[in-house]
């Protein structure tokens, strides 16, 4: 799906004439060029638009025109790819594309792009990156967000979960979504292909120029040669982990509340995908004795109901805490061994008897105030000036959807 490949130079040179501006005032007050297209024979129209096109001086190499249609066409594409994947998914509620070349607290400087309500809005660098070099993998990512009930965590995994069914590197480079289930069940050297990836060198400074290389290093990864024979490896696992990722899916969207917080309050970024492994496949192999088992579940059961995430606002990975302490204070030395506990744990937590996934959170009134907390925020953004109508009309029916 990605036009004409590009080189790391060249790439280097557009994206420093495309970096994130500050905000400029009187831009709200100069009409933005803008156009609707209906993208699929069932959705809604789409408005395309670029604020700040005059103001920022776009106008001095870009036609506004061909630049929308642009937009138009590989919105149209990416949403063909999502509907071809799922099948069964309805058309994504894209109201609004908006092709922001200021920075703001909706989209910053660090993000490539974001979904608000209704709307995607991204940088032109972005595009610069996802047309040239990631086959428009961040359109397709962001595309699905839209359809998604709430927020969080599991969003993000259920969206790279749709990535790396297009690009094995996509899975490298998010490993922290994949990791320890693709170690567990699939490939037990993936930790040492991981250090190998990420070992290769990236430039720093631009080599015309002198300066800041303006290129992220993950899309410089992406960029370089890797080894074949360890891309072809993933891409097996991933064909191998279908069903695990549609039932992510299917748990995101059957139960967004408790993924969302579950998330948050163990902040494992992987925990819905290894919930849906350790319910799918085999469990991974453990020679261990009954005691040290029971002693493992009981280091996993004490980090995994600690509420420290949700009620005081860290961010500390209990499944990291837990295999670290399985490490350190068990003496369990073993990838395998520490990760076979890892996934028991799972299946007798969190799967029941009749082999179904209970998204058990560890204590109700948690649950509660979290939902409420993220009401409340869903009321202020609805609230924020700098929402369009229609970002605050998708706000507001989101919030409507979340029960009390």
């Amino acid at each position: 799906m990605a036009e004409e490949r590009i080189g790391l130079g060249e790439l280097d040179r557009l994206i420093r004439l495309h970096l994130p501006k500050k905000f400029q005032e009187g831009q709200e007050s100069i009409a933005a060029p803008s156009k609707k297209a209906k993208l699929l024979p069932e959705s809604e129209e789409t408005v395309f638009t670029i604020p700040g096109f005059e103001v920022y001086g776009c106008g001095e190499c870009h036609k506004s025109e061909e630049l929308l249609d642009k937009s138009i066409n590989r919105m149209r594409q990416s949403l063909e790819r999502l509907a071809a994947i799922f099948p069964d998914l309805p058309p994504p509620p894209l109201k609004q594309f908006i092709i922001q070349s200021g920075a703001d607290e909706w989209l910053r400087p660090g993000q490539f792009a974001h979904t608000t309500f209704d709307t995607i809005r991204i940088f032109p660098a972005a595009i610069l990156v996802d047309s040239r070099v990631y086959g428009n993998a961040t359109h397709l990512h962001e595309s699905l967000h839209l359809t998604q009930p709430f927020l969080g965590i599991a969003n993000e995994l259920e969206a790279y979960g749709l990535n790396i069914r297009s690009d094995p590197k996509f899975l490298l480079l998010n490993y922290p979504y994949f990791s320890d289930t693709v170690t567990a069940f699939f490939i037990p050297e993936f930790p040492d292909m991981l250090n190998r990836f990420f070992a290769r060198e990236v430039k720093e400074k631009s080599s015309v120029l002198g300066e800041d290389m303006t290129v992220p290093r993950e899309v410089q990864w992406f960029l370089m040669p890797f080894e074949d024979d360890a891309l072809g490896k993933v891409a097996t696992v991933i064909e191998k982990l279908e069903p695990v990722l549609k039932e992510v899916s299917r748990l995101n969207r059957m139960y967004p509340l408790e993924s969302a917080y579950l998330g948050e309050q163990t902040h494992a970024f992987s925990l819905l995908l290894d919930i849906a492994a350790a319910k799918t496949l085999p469990p991974p192999p453990l020679e261990l004795a009954p005691a040290a088992l029971k002693e493992g579940f009981s280091v996993l059961e004490v980090q995994f109901s600690k509420l420290d995430n949700t009620r005081l606002g860290y961010r500390i990975d209990r499944k990291r805490e837990a295999l670290m302490t399985l490490t350190y204070h068990l003496r369990l030395k073993d990838t395998a061994t520490r990760l076979g506990i890892y996934f028991r744990f799972l299946k007798q937590r969190f799967i029941g008897a009749d082999g179904e996934v209970k998204l058990v959170v560890p204590d109700e009134e948690d649950f509660k105030r979290y939902v409420e907390e993220k009401r409340r925020d869903l009321a202020r953004m609805a609230d924020s000036p700098k929402l369009t109508p229609i970002e605050k009309a998708g706000a507001l029916r989101m919030l409507d959807s979340i029960p009390e």
